[in-house]
């Protein structure tokens, strides 16, 4: 079977890049933990909502990479001071990636009661027609 790519129509120019990206968005190996939520808040803005029970403001980052959310997780291991009789909460450390398009900006992230959620803006461009003139050639 032949793999179809966006430089198999040659009216379709200057794709390479989404391409790429979403290559990097099938590829990005998010495992199920720790679930997550995108709902769409109003036509030009999503919510993502992570459910990151056990974890504080300080164990978690978010940055944006090369047009990538990537939100880590990674807990204090305070072990040391406590005795368990039983440990079926995993201090474990996660990464979850979510690759963005053009204009998306990431704005607030609110922690509460157990749930991170990270607001995403999208800035629409303003419609531009350009008008070519054709030369003559000599």
């Amino acid at each position: 079977m032949t793999k179809l790519t966006l430089g198999t129509y040659p009216h379709m120019l200057g794709f390479e890049q989404l391409e790429r990206l979403l290559e990097r968005a099938a590829k990005s190996g998010n495992e199920g933990y720790p679930p997550y939520n995108i709902e769409q808040t109003s036509n030009r803005s999503y919510r993502i909502t992570l459910a990151v029970a056990g974890f504080s403001e300080n164990d978690l980052a978010i940055t944006v990479e090369d047009r990538q959310l990537v939100i880590r997780g990674r807990q204090r291991d305070d072990v040391q001071d406590r005795v368990f009789l039983h440990r079926g909460i995993a201090a474990r450390q996660f990464q979850r990636s979510f690759v963005l398009a053009d204009g998306v900006d990431v704005g607030d992230a609110i922690m509460e009661n157990g749930l991170l959620h990270v607001d995403l803006t999208i800035n629409m461009p303003d419609t531009v027609v350009q008008t070519i003139k054709i030369k003559r050639g000599g």
